[in-house]
């Protein structure tokens, strides 16, 4: 049997940096050595003891420093600088590459 799936409307949002999302609630904080942005509340910063922040992503090959991390239901994921976050039919947000977003979805602006 053959299943064609619904056409479903979601959000996305493009993240590049901490904060991009509009749900994460990052705010600039300076202090005496310097300023720095909050750690958003949708996509936080990527952490990994066993990985260098100097390493280059497996995906993207840019420096992990740069990149996300986002819990879903099924784990967590890397937020690679340009993936788009998904908002999900039951409010769950998750990763998507942009070459299969861009595949996969149309703009209703």
């Amino acid at each position: 049997m053959k299943y064609k799936k619904k056409p479903i409307v979601v959000e996305a949002t493009p993240w590049f940096k901490n904060g991009d999302h509009p749900l994460d609630e990052s705010r600039a904080i300076t202090t005496k050595a310097g300023g720095f942005i909050s750690e958003g509340k949708i996509v936080k910063y990527y952490r990994n003891p066993q990985v260098s922040d100097g390493a280059a992503c497996e995906y993207c090959h840019k420096f992990m420093y740069v990149h996300g991390w986002i819990d879903t239901l099924e784990g967590g994921h890397i937020v690679c600088p340009g993936d788009f976050i998904i908002t999900g039919v039951k409010g769950e947000m998750y990763p998507c590459k942009p070459d299969i977003f861009l595949a996969s979805y149309d703009s209703e602006r």
